[in-house]
């Protein structure tokens, strides 16, 4: 089931602590442009599927990576985009967006999610796998 962008955007305030809707905003924006730039095929578009409109589309941007980062890199991708931004704060960002993504994909479609990415994207997600 699909959230509304009101209910999406108050589950990344609220894990995010942000003080405003636009500070969660722009964290949502600019972590599923990255996301969906990892992502391919049936999985993204599923995902897609389960985020408000605004979001979908972001996330279905044809923007692609050149090479997978790792989460590390992500993070960094992630202040580098975000005016302002620290590794820490960054980290904060991604793990609010990330998390709430998490919460309307449900296990099986973060299970597939996951086998797309480099390994330690689970810790982003907020959902750490058995080693």
């Amino acid at each position: 089931m699909t959230l509304r962008r009101e209910a999406f955007l108050g589950h990344v305030k609220e894990r995010g602590e942000y003080d405003t809707l636009e500070e969660a905003e722009r964290a949502a924006r600019v972590v599923l442009a990255l996301l969906g730039a990892h992502l391919v095929g049936g999985v993204r578009a599923q995902l897609a599927a389960c985020l408000p409109e605004t979001y979908a589309l972001i996330l279905l941007n044809p923007l692609t990576s050149a090479e997978p980062l790792s989460p590390e890199r992500f993070v960094r991708a992630t202040a580098a985009w975000i005016e302002g931004a620290t590794e820490q704060t960054a980290s904060w960002d991604v793990s609010a967006v990330l998390s709430t993504v998490t919460d309307a994909a449900g296990e099986d479609l973060l299970g597939q999610i996951l086998l797309q990415l480099p390994a330690g994207y689970d810790l982003l997600f907020g959902r750490p796998q058995p080693t």
